[in-house]
């Protein structure tokens, strides 16, 4: 079918379509074989590299399911704070009150401006040298506190341009109806522009969970991908057999993420479209007269 933005395909665009599917998987096709015929010369898809992942179970006991739960807790902690925080910023910096908007709008361009992490390793050493915060949990304490000034900066934005998204009537009807700003943001537009907020936030949903690798790296954090060292360590050169695990374990863990969201997205479009759905009119006063007065 035909639109605006889209002519249906003839014959011959077709068969162009098609023949560029076959070059573009051939060319695919070849630069996996010869990817793997790199690796299998340095000797990298022998067994030996790859068995520590099938054949011995304290390598999923031992690091990877643990730094994966310490992924899990970093970025559930960042998201659970992160979310209402720039939820918060971001209705902040739509105010009519000077005195919220700025501030707010201050916070979200610092803290936006500033790389994830330097704001890790900052807030490390606050909680180094200015609080009794144990240095077994200073690390999870400093990702948390960079993922979460950072995405919340981002996340209000992203409410912010949800919000002024909507059409300018959603809210002159609800002033119309005696609603106050407050009470107009809650009930009529925050509620309308998740749907269109939904697909930014859950890709940086998908940014927190990725960025916990920063404080495996830089910090000392036991998280998921730090585990390569000490896989590597413990078990000889296979580096490369970890990393694709590892990477592996983020793509299933992502797309477990974006696949609830898609869910959650659909559910939600469903339940606009029932309760857009009118009802059937029942006969008012002035047609219940009309028909006593006709069937006198």
């Amino acid at each position: 079918m035909s639109s605006v933005l889209y002519d249906t395909p003839g014959p011959r665009a077709k068969r162009r379509n098609v023949v560029y599917t076959i070059v573009f998987l051939a060319a695919f096709a070849l630069v996996g074989w010869w990817v793997l015929a790199a690796l299998d010369a340095k000797n990298q898809l022998d067994a030996d590299k790859w068995s520590p992942f099938v054949t011995d179970s304290r390598t999923w006991t031992t690091y990877l399911l643990p730094g994966l739960t310490e992924t899990l807790k970093a970025a559930g902690l960042s998201i659970l704070i992160a979310l209402p925080l720039g939820a918060v910023l971001g209705i902040g910096r739509l105010s009519d009150h000077r005195w919220v908007r700025v501030p707010s709008g201050a916070i979200v361009e610092f803290f936006r401006a500033i790389p994830v992490l330097l704001l890790m390793i900052f807030a490390n050493q606050i909680y180094r040298q200015f609080t009794t915060v144990s240095s077994d949990f200073r690390p999870l304490y400093a990702v948390v506190t960079g993922l979460v000034l950072y995405n919340a900066s981002v996340i209000a934005e992203v409410v912010r341009a949800g919000v002024l998204s909507l059409p300018r009537g959603q809210g002159d009807a609800a002033e119309a109806l005696g609603m106050r700003k407050g009470q107009t943001m809650l009930y009529v537009l925050l509620p309308q522009a998740v749907t269109v907020m939904l697909p930014a936030l859950v890709s940086q949903l998908v940014v927190i969970v990725k960025d916990t690798a920063l404080g495996g790296a830089m910090l000392g954090f036991a998280e998921l991908l730090s585990q390569n060292r000490e896989i590597t360590a413990n078990y000889g050169a296979n580096t490369i057999a970890t990393l694709t695990v590892i990477a592996l374990i983020f793509i299933a863990l992502n797309f477990a993420l974006t696949s609830c969201a898609g869910w959650l997205e659909k559910r939600l479009r469903q339940g606009k479209k029932s309760a857009s759905v009118a009802l059937p009119a029942q006969a008012g006063p002035a047609e219940v007269k009309t028909k006593t007065i006709s069937g006198a």
